[in-house]
């Protein structure tokens, strides 16, 4: 594990502490407590799961993949079913090798959120992240509502070393966009990341805009691979699923970036996320540096949250 890994793995287990108290424990007394595998042992698991914030889709999808091991490994003590609960948890949360295309190809990706959430930071720390790969990054301030928000990316701009187009409160984000693809193919950049903005409770604005920028990409920059990441905070738990549930049908929604998992109970709702709307959570952030947004590993998060050791 290189440093700045081990790192993210340490706070990400603390930053899980929360959570944990609110699902692991609840669990482990259920595997201590039970002397064989029946319906209230499963249906034990299965409160503590809901209330966990994972959902109802995930936790039946688990409980259903935990009765189906069970059977399979002939387990008849409790005890020995934590390790396939774990797995199921992973099995529902796998993002894929594809999901991060976007790093590969000549890409825009369009980044939208309700204000609060940790969006323009969310956008300048994945700037500093593509950089740091070698990444010629332009960035887009095409969130003109907020007031402060060009100023804002200006300075994760500067962090980063990357240039940035627009920031005027005010502007037009569609002219914004427009002139930040003219400047991404004048400089040949690999990724052009654009803040844009999510007034959620103002739904028709909000298509209107983002169909208005969609249209510029498509005319102006046909051959660019397109994602739209949705930032969500996950201390609001089933608020923010909520929210990506609204984003979703607004715009094509193709990955999730959760922020502020070190100061929650409600982690879980990374899971719920992934199985409810069938969208990934792809990035997810345990504080303020740029270290602090990673790439979700399911397998990385499900350990963190039950404790388990990471195979150095």
């Amino acid at each position: 594990m290189s440093e700045e890994k081990k790192g993210f793995w340490s706070r990400l287990v603390s930053g899980l502490s929360k959570t944990r108290d609110n699902i692991v424990s609840g669990i482990d007394a259920v595997f201590n407590g039970f002397s064989n595998i029946d319906d209230d042992f499963y249906e034990e698991i299965e409160e503590i799961l809901i209330m966990g914030d994972i959902g109802v889709n995930a936790t039946e999808a688990i409980i259903e993949n935990l009765k189906k091991k069970v059977k399979e490994n002939h387990i008849k003590d409790p005890a020995e079913c934590k390790e396939l609960l774990i797995n199921s948890i992973k099995e529902q949360m796998d993002v894929g090798e594809t999901a991060y295309r976007f790093e590969n190809e000549k890409s825009v990706v369009l980044v939208i959120g309700v204000n609060g959430v940790g969006k323009t930071t969310s956008v300048g720390k994945l700037a500093g992240k593509l950089k740091d790969q070698g990444k010629k990054v332009v960035l887009a301030a095409a969130d003109t509502f907020r007031a402060a928000a060009g100023t804002q990316l200006q300075e994760w701009a500067n962090r980063a070393g990357v240039e940035m187009i627009g920031g005027q409160e005010g502007a037009d984000p569609g002219a914004i966009v427009y002139d930040a693809v003219a400047a991404a193919k004048a400089r040949n950049a690999d990724v052009l990341l654009c803040d844009t903005a999510g007034r959620l409770h103002n739904k028709k604005n909000l298509m209107e805009e983002l169909r208005k920028i969609n249209r510029i990409l498509e005319k102006e920059y046909p051959d660019a691979f397109r994602e739209t990441l949705v930032v969500l905070d996950a201390t609001t738990g089933q608020n923010a699923l909520a929210q990506a549930r609204e984003f979703a049908d607004v715009a094509d929604i193709t990955g999730i970036i959760l922020t502020k998992m070190d100061g929650t109970a409600k982690g879980g709702i990374a899971v719920a996320i992934h199985s409810e709307l069938g969208i990934p959570v792809k990035y997810i952030g345990v504080g303020e540096t740029i270290e602090d947004l990673q790439k979700f590993d399911s397998n990385q998060f499900v350990n963190a949250l039950f404790d388990v050791q990471e195979d150095k």
